[in-house]
């Protein structure tokens, strides 16, 4: 640091950003005191769209829910108003109720004699280059490509006839304009038939009508409705557990255990087989693929999860299929560590790449993971969610617990990440370099349970170039967050992050809560 001759002075490295402090905003299907919640309401997926504007959610019914972004409508203008009226920064994202639709029902496979749920599994938004919003939605076995747009409602008004004589021959214009006329026009084109549809309904006095308009088609009310574009089908033996867009705009992968494939939006009735881990013989079967993803910016690149818990990343423009055109990310076991449930709660259920594309986030039963694509060695950051709960793995097998699948999502900046866990609970962690964020929240009202910070090593930086891996978010054993006995019947299974704000909605049951920081 130079003194006092007029030279720059050099200013410290800045720390990690503070933990953030998180808030209630909303929640849209909050249950009563003692009601008991239908299974059909239970949301499946969250996902908001790229802008953030829209938020879809879809529940175990086969319906999809949508929400839109009501605060920044309130400051529409242009970006010189918006400069001069100081939009406040303190502002946080809030929704209201946009629209539904029904978009799987429950089916039979006659051939397989298997039933198809109506849950949705995964909704993922697609671009909207005409101010109409399209979405996929699938369920084990069905992709459906939505389109969701304000329809004008067409009116018949302005009909001419005589008030005072139509009221005394008990009709009222207004009814005759909505029923009769529009009912008789649609069923005839000419003028005869239009006029003795008119004449069963009125009395016309003996000098006829003086004046006689035709009706005026006004449109002042707008509705929304969902039309399904495309479906695509028959392309999937077993259950589908993803769905991913490409950046391209163009084409979509879907991923069962076994299978990748790649279809092309406008195409439903053709799709290409890139990724096939199937064996010859089943019996020789030794992992599945639990979740896959595109990558955000590159068309050509995806990344898929196994239930070993390693992370693949291929080169569509190489041979997908050839493991000498993929990259592998996988962390080495400890020694002497290996127990029964190893590969059980190694098995991966999500993963999400950050939003520049550099980093692969995945969740296992027990774990946080971020991965680096760059480098050949394990993850560089690993987060324990709920390592309270290891002592319990028996009982977690013996009612299926071990087998939730968890969801993960990262921050638009990239600084933290998220997921869920049991009681309701779900758990942020900060990324930063030498940052100790873990906070635990419950999804309620009062989201702010106890903030977890236990002394670590210092975080690897998104940025640095250190290679040691950091442990981070470990709590008591045997009680939750909140010194209370862990609930294993509610669990917080699907939450998102909007893109560009610090706002989080997570689902506990049939309830959608939002928080932001």
């Amino acid at each position: 640091m130079n003194g006092g001759d007029g030279g720059d002075v050099a200013t410290a490295p800045a720390g990690p950003p503070p933990p953030l402090e998180w808030k209630f905003s909303q929640v849209f299907g909050e249950r009563t005191a003692g009601e008991e919640v239908q299974e059909v309401d239970i949301i499946s997926a969250i996902e908001f769209d790229k802008t953030g504007d829209h938020l879809a959610t879809g529940d175990r019914g086969g319906r999809v829910v949508l929400f839109e972004r009501t605060d920044t409508k309130e400051h529409i203008g242009s970006r010189r108003e918006l400069e001069r009226m100081d939009y406040p920064v303190s502002r946080h994202p809030e929704f209201r109720y946009k629209t539904e639709f029904q978009s799987h029902e429950p089916e039979f496979d006659y051939l397989k004699s298997l039933e198809i749920e109506e849950k949705i599994n995964k909704i993922r938004w697609c671009q909207s280059p005409n101010g109409a919003l399209f979405l996929l939605s699938t369920n084990d076995k069905t992709i459906k490509f939505w389109k969701v747009q304000e329809k004008k409602v067409k009116k018949l008004s302005d009909m001419t006839i005589d008030p005072p004589r139509a009221v005394g021959n008990g009709s009222v214009a207004s009814s005759s304009v909505s029923s009769s006329p529009k009912q008789c026009l649609a069923n005839g084109s000419n003028a005869d038939r239009s006029f003795n549809c008119l004449s069963n309904d009125l009395s016309f006095p003996p000098g006829g009508i003086s004046s006689l308009r035709l009706p005026v088609v006004t449109s002042n009310e707008t509705s929304l409705v969902a039309r399904c574009r495309r479906v695509y089908a028959h392309a999937h033996d077993y259950h589908i557990n993803s769905i991913s867009n490409n950046s391209d705009g163009e084409t979509f992968i879907s991923a069962d255990d076994l299978r990748i494939n790649l279809w092309n939006l406008e195409i439903s009735n053709q799709s290409f087989n890139i990724v096939d881990v199937k064996p010859t013989n089943m019996e020789d079967l030794t992992e599945v693929i639990t979740s896959a993803e595109f990558h955000p910016t590159h068309c050509n690149t995806l990344a898929y999860s196994s239930s070993k818990g390693s992370i693949r990343l291929i080169d569509l423009r190489q041979s997908a299929l050839c493991d000498s055109h993929s990259k592998l990310f996988e962390e080495q076991e400890a020694p002497g560590s290996r127990s029964f449930f190893t590969e059980i709660i190694a098995s991966i259920s999500d993963i999400k790449f950050s939003k520049d594309g550099r980093y692969i986030l995945s969740r296992d039963y027990m774990t946080l993971k971020l991965w680096d694509i760059n480098m050949d060695s394990g993850p560089v950051s690993t987060f324990q969610v709920h390592e309270y709960l290891r002592p319990k793995l028996c009982d977690l097998y013996e009612n299926d617990s071990i087998f939730d699948k968890f969801e993960c999502c990262l921050s638009g900046d990239g600084l933290r990440v998220a997921t869920g866990s049991y009681s309701n609970l779900f758990r942020v962690f900060g990324c930063a370099a030498g940052t100790t964020e873990a906070t635990t929240l419950e999804a309620s009202k009062n989201p702010m349970r106890r903030q977890v910070q236990t002394p670590s090593r210092p975080s690897r930086s998104l940025s640095s170039s250190i290679t040691r891996v950091v442990r981070r978010g470990s709590e008591s054993p045997g009680v939750d967050a909140n010194g209370n006995s862990f609930d294993f019947t509610t669990k917080l299974l699907h939450l998102a992050w909007h893109p560009t704000e610090n706002s989080i909605a997570c689902a506990a049951a049939n309830s959608l809560y939002m928080y932001y920081a």
